[in-house]
């Protein structure tokens, strides 16, 4: 069929037009879900037509981005993803569904944030030598739960009970939301989540937190070590980046940076962002690819070694 060059700028105008998807691969009102959103209501007014936070839920994450992969070019859709889906996924099966480097441009670092490691009310220590001193006496109890298999949380379980020198038993979630309800009802003893997950809970006394997983103690949890303070040899954030397919143009994976980035430099974008317990980033298309460059060489081995199998 041919096609005329008036037809074509057409198509362009139309794609140009049609509301831009963020799509978020978890349910609604995580951490995820929340940085999507208060992104979409900033970018919206900079482009000047609508921003649809789209949850596609499911398989860890992944079915975000396979969806987002297969996107027509005439329905623009960005990815928000963290390194469960971009980083540990393609390492460990056999088919994600996509490829995190051939299928998706990185297009800004949005925020960061550290994990921690949590317990019931019924578990008896309140610091993190006491928990693998109890899994060590204990362990038919080292049952550890995390929001996702294959998440990073998932591998701070096996880190622990390497630590604590049993076998420990990773208890999948579909999201933090369940992964805390089981916690402060005595389902699952130990959890491994982000920290702004496990706060609430924390600091209404129904779970305790033993650690954080940043270089440095957390404005907020400042009670709360680190834990290399605590003992273990371990630092670790996670993020959340937008990617675009690579079916998108440059022009428009370049456009869309530039705006994420002035949302994300703007006094009121980390207002809302700190509101909600979450650290905002303003990273430059150059900046982020940086950034997940050395997570990678980072966290590519420490998965590798686990020999974890989906």
């Amino acid at each position: 069929m041919l096609v005329t060059p008036g037809a074509q700028a057409q198509s362009a105008s139309a794609a140009a037009d049609a509301p831009l998807r963020l799509v978020v691969g978890y349910p609604p009102g995580g951490s995820s879900d929340r940085v999507a959103r208060i992104v979409a209501d900033k970018l919206q007014a900079k482009l000047g037509s609508p921003v649809i936070v789209e949850n596609k839920t499911g398989a860890g994450g992944r079915l975000s981005a396979q969806h987002v992969k297969a996107a027509p070019a005439n329905q623009p859709a960005l990815l928000l993803a963290n390194p469960a889906v971009m980083v540990v996924a393609p390492l460990v099966f056999p088919d994600a569904g996509y490829d995190a480097e051939r299928d998706f441009r990185a297009v800004s670092h949005v925020n960061s944030y550290e994990f921690g490691v949590a317990v019931g009310s019924a578990v008896p220590v309140k610091e993190l030598p006491h928990l693998l001193a109890w899994l060590r006496a204990n362990p038919e109890k080292a049952n550890f739960g995390v929001p996702a298999t294959g998440s990073l949380p998932h591998f701070f379980g096996l880190m622990v009970g390497d630590a604590a020198q049993v076998r420990a038993e990773i208890v999948g979630y579909r999201g933090s939301a369940p992964l805390t309800t089981d916690l402060v009802g005595g389902q699952v003893p130990v959890a491994f989540d982000t920290l702004d997950s496990l706060l609430p809970q924390h600091d209404a006394g129904k779970v305790r937190i033993l650690a954080v997983s940043s270089a440095k103690r957390s404005p907020l949890a400042p009670n709360v070590p680190t834990f290399n303070e605590a003992g273990m040899d371990l630092v670790a954030t996670g993020w959340n980046t937008f990617f675009a397919p690579a079916s998108m143009p440059a022009a428009q994976v370049e456009r869309l940076s530039q705006l994420i980035h002035e949302v994300m430099k703007d006094p009121d974008t980390r207002r809302k962002f700190e509101a909600t317990k979450l650290e905002p980033v303003a990273a430059s298309r150059a900046q982020t690819e940086a950034t997940l460059k050395a997570y990678k060489a980072q966290w590519a081995p420490v998965v590798q070694r686990s020999g974890f199998k989906p």
